[in-house]
């Protein structure tokens, strides 16, 4: 209708994925996070100098905290800021998550593990997931099946 207005590009939302956790959890529930940044960390992930793959999620005392996330500083951060690159960060949750987070956690024996870090509506958010540990013959029957699947799937393609 408006051929005036120019359409709007969508940005690039994913900063980093951590794609580990899928291959050593079943993720049972997803939940999205935001994160108490300060300034020099959102213009490294905008440049995606991010890494959640070695990070997890703790509670502590009513509060969620991402551990182990590494963003790297630019070259150009302050002078008068230093950057730590691994710095534990809040993440910010409502106080019913949080409860039934705890309540997973601590009597259902899940674990939070960071899925990915990403963009929503100019805010950095991080996925994190309810999941419980695969054992080894787990981890084998998933492999198995992504083979499976990438076999037949060229089988298809040939013909």
């Amino acid at each position: 209708m408006n051929k005036n207005k120019p359409e709007k590009k969508e940005a690039p939302r994913l900063i980093a994925e951590n794609r580990r956790a899928r291959y050593d959890y079943f993720i049972e529930e997803r939940l999205e996070a935001g994160l108490v940044l300060q300034g020099w960390e959102v213009k490294s992930m905008r440049a995606g100098k991010a890494q959640v793959a070695e990070a997890y999620v703790y509670l502590k005392e009513g509060e969620a905290f991402l551990f182990g996330a590494n963003i790297t500083p630019l070259k150009t951060a302050s002078t008068h800021v230093i950057p730590d690159p691994v710095r534990t960060r809040k993440l910010l949750l409502n106080k019913s998550e949080l409860s039934r987070l705890v309540g997973s956690v601590e009597r259902k024996g899940y674990t939070l593990v960071p899925l990915d870090l990403h963009w929503k509506e100019g805010r950095a958010k991080l996925e994190i997931g309810l999941a419980k540990g695969k054992k080894q013959h787990d981890k084998r029957a998933t492999e198995k099946d992504r083979d499976w699947q990438r076999d037949k799937a060229r089988v298809m393609r040939r013909g």
